[in-house]
């Protein structure tokens, strides 16, 4: 409990504590060394400086608020009810011990300086001395500086050590916040009932260091009046040298306990009120100090605006308790109020209730604790022989490497030397193959040179030849090397590293793996595919070697696996329209299949969406638009597919007549993917179509002309194809008009859009429409 009762900025126990609008708790003397002053658009000011700043300004300026009501009632800057002067020359009992004690800031006269603080109190938060007036200047003009230069648009804030939330004061400085008289009253008793199980015993009571480092702080040795401070020995050499701006500080003893309860109870600032005279940069002490911070005080608390009242009921809006006055004249007079009595009995059952729980938990936790110290020994005692296991196996492993490490350099050193002999014979044969043909062509070319016609004669035909031999020497394959420079040589590292993973995994006892977990915001469904998505739970220590995906029917028929592998993401294509799939995974390893994961529900699209497919098309068809504009190149007919496959559903898509000249026979319809592509479609059994010109139209299927109709298309027209394969029958529409519908019964399987074309014709592919509600009944016709 002892660190729920220490101040956060001094690190000892709460000194008359307040209560921050952030619910944390600070001593008032600390809260003081935390506040700062600013004006409009400067930064910050430590608190000592604030202290030295009261209520003698000039005529006409406005005092900044007081930290809290006994700084504002300080000596430090006001004349003390007489003169200016007389007030700013140090009032009856200042004299010069009050220039000791004032502290600037700034080198000017400006009253503001920078912030730069290099002291921390044990829990890191900083912590300003007070720095006394530049060496040369009176007491006078020092405080008249620090009085002078406010300005009205100053304003004291103060920053919570723990959560660093900003609160500003109002008028009544740091006697704004409220006192936190519970936690006072739980530190006093606290500290007697320490000073008892310690035999009152007087190191109990001792002063500790407020600057110290060390846990536990060292005693303190040193009281710096002016800082109001407790220093060791160590930290008084360090943070407040007898010299320099400190040289006028007067340090004294600590004041030594009377009582261990008292010492406990008493902070360092009460201890010492008296010898300062109430400067400036006081915390608040004293005799009367001690006396409101008594038990008696405790007792009947009262209200803080109203000061004769106690407090009598409880503002609900405002969260705090209020009197009766502050009903009636006060901002709470139109908030909801409950008797401070009911109140109290009501959060201390809701108090009572939470700390049930916490204790159960507390409970829990020992007994974890308990468990894992029992973990603690074995993991240490099973750890060391896993070690000397791990470390023999790895040992032998090594050699064995190693041995055969020294095989397979054998090996490389073998195929060096063999290809070095074959180069190295090459070489030879070719460098006298080369020495000779080049004798022969030095003799032959003298020869040539000779003016003997007869001569010459006697030996050409044999030089000729000679010629003619030492060429066919050189034949095809000669002038290239028996050899390549590179190493037909690979290391198939493979099955050491799986064996080496599977040691590991021996070593880990491994298990199977958990179910995965499908992550939702990444499976998602395009068309008529889905895309899922999965990963390992955290801190998965079984290894994972695949996972196997499954997929239903989509009509909640029974699961078959679609993807067996190592991803963690898988897209599945050719699922049906407009149909409700259930996906689950689970993982595998050596040690087999783990549990599935949850089921996901994915949902296809209503309507399909598809475009022109370029890889499937004949090489004449041109495609632009994003594949959404066909094309051909050529006066015959030419066949391209569409990027979606149907199998089941109901389907209309459009295509639009952009251009039409010299009254070509376009086709549409569908089509199996292995259709021919450089012919009319409908001429073989892969494709169903209507092929229409300028007049009218015609059902083609296996080269078979059906269902003549009147109408044809022209530039502009639209034409519209309907696949019902619930019902095996396929409807066309000529600008809204309808020309069949054709069946096509008993043809089971996967379709694609289709569509056939010359260069006369250009259409545009239009999808993702609602299907028409005026359909005829369909002429059977067979297949």
């Amino acid at each position: 409990m002892e660190e729920e009762l220490k101040c956060p900025v001094c690190g000892s126990l709460f000194r008359e504590p307040i209560i921050l609008p952030c619910s944390h708790n600070v001593c008032l003397p600390c809260a003081r060394t935390i506040a700062v002053q600013t004006p409009d658009g400067e930064p910050h000011l430590p608190q000592p400086l604030l202290h030295s700043r009261g209520s003698g300004l000039p005529a006409g300026a406005a005092a900044a608020p007081p930290l809290d009501h006994d700084a504002a009632a300080g000596p430090a800057c006001s004349g003390g009810g007489g003169s200016a002067a007389g007030g700013l020359g140090g009032g009856a009992g200042g004299g010069g011990d009050h220039a000791d004690k004032l502290s600037l800031y700034s080198e000017t006269d400006s009253g503001y300086g920078s912030y730069t603080p290099s002291l921390k109190s044990p829990n890191g938060v900083r912590v300003l001395p007070m720095v006394p007036a530049p060496p040369g200047s009176s007491a006078a003009a020092a405080r008249g500086a620090a009085c002078s230069s406010l300005s009205s648009s100053s304003s004291s804030s103060i920053t919570c050590p723990q959560c660093h939330r900003s609160a500003s004061l109002d008028h009544r400085g740091l006697r704004g916040f409220q006192r936190n008289r519970l936690l006072e009253a739980i530190v006093q008793r606290y500290q007697q009932g320490r000073g008892a199980a310690q035999g009152a015993s007087a190191a109990s009571a001792v002063a500790i260091c407020q600057l110290c480092d060390r846990t536990p702080p060292e005693p303190a040795a040193t009281l710096c009046e002016q800082c109001d401070v407790l220093y060791c020995a160590a930290c008084q050499l360090k943070c407040h040298p007898s010299r320099g701006p400190f040289a006028k500080h007067r340090l004294v003893q600590p004041p030594p306990p009377s009582a261990p309860a008292e010492a406990n109870s008493a902070s360092p600032g009460a201890a010492q009120g008296a010898p300062s005279g109430g400067g400036g940069c006081k915390s608040p002490g004293g005799a009367g100090a001690g006396a409101a911070g008594g038990s008696a005080a405790r007792k009947f608390p009262t209200c803080p605006e109203h000061e004769m009242e106690n407090y009598s009921m409880y503002c609900v809006s405002c969260r705090t308790p209020v009197c009766y006055l502050c009903l009636e004249e006060g901002r709470h007079g139109k908030h909801e109020v409950k008797p401070l009595g009911a109140m109290w009995k009501q959060h201390k059952a809701q108090l009572s209730q939470a700390l049930n729980g916490v204790s159960d938990k507390a409970k829990e936790a020992k007994e974890f604790l308990v468990q894992l110290k029992n973990i603690l020994q074995q993991v240490q005692e099973n750890g060391l022989d896993y070690e000397a296991c791990l470390v023999a196996q790895c040992d032998a492993l090594v050699d064995a490497l190693t041995r055969q490490k020294a095989k397979l350099l054998t090996k490389v050193t073998k195929e060096r030397e063999h290809k070095l002999k074959m180069v190295w014979d090459q070489i030879n044969h070719c460098t006298l193959k080369l020495r000779q043909s080049t004798g022969l062509m030095e003799y032959c070319l003298e020869v040539i040179k000779e003016n003997d016609p007869s001569g010459f004669l006697q030996i050409s035909d044999a030089l000729i030849k000679r010629v003619q031999v030492s060429q066919e020497q050189w034949v095809k394959g000669a002038l290239e090397p028996k050899v390549s420079a590179e190493f037909d040589l690979t290391l198939d590292s493979e099955p050491l590293l799986q064996a080496i993973h599977q040691l590991d995994f021996i070593q880990m006892k491994c298990r199977v793996p958990p179910g995965p977990l499908l992550q939702l915001e990444k499976c998602c469904t395009h068309n008529n595919s889905v895309t899922l998505a999965w990963r390992m739970p955290p801190f998965t220590h079984s290894p994972v070697d695949g996972y196997i995906l499954e997929l239903d029917d989509g009509d909640g028929g029974q699961f078959r696996e679609v993807y067996v592998g190592k991803e963690t993401l898988c897209t599945i294509d050719g699922l049906h329209f407009n149909s409700t799939y259930n996906a689950r995974v689970k993982a595998f390893n050596s040690s087999g299949v783990g549990p599935y994961s949850k089921t996901v529900v994915l949902q296809t699209s209503d309507v399909a969406w598809f475009t022109f497919d370029p890889n499937s098309g004949h090489r004449d068809i041109i495609l632009s638009n994003d594949n959404q504009t066909a094309t051909c190149s050529s006066y015959d007919d030419r066949v391209v597919l569409g990027t979606a496959a149907f199998s089941k559903g109901v389907h209309y898509w459009e295509l639009h007549v952009d251009r039409y000249d010299n009254h070509p026979d376009p086709a549409f319809g569908v089509a199996r993917a292995s259709v021919v592509k450089d012919m009319m479609l409908g001429k073989d059994d892969k494709a169903w179509a209507m092929y229409v010109d300028n007049n009218r139209s015609w059902f083609m299927h296996c080269n078979s002309h059906t269902n003549r109709t009147e109408g044809g298309v022209c530039k502009g027209a639209t034409v519209g194809v309907l696949l019902d394969l619930n019902k095996h029958t396929l409807t066309f529409f000529i600008n809204g008009q309808q020309q069949g519908p054709t069946a096509f019964s008993h043809v089971d399987g996967v379709f694609m859009p289709a569509l056939s074309l010359n260069r006369n014709v250009q259409v545009t592919l239009h999808t993702g429409l609602e299907v028409p509600t005026n359909l005829g009944r369909p002429k059977l016709l067979g297949n």
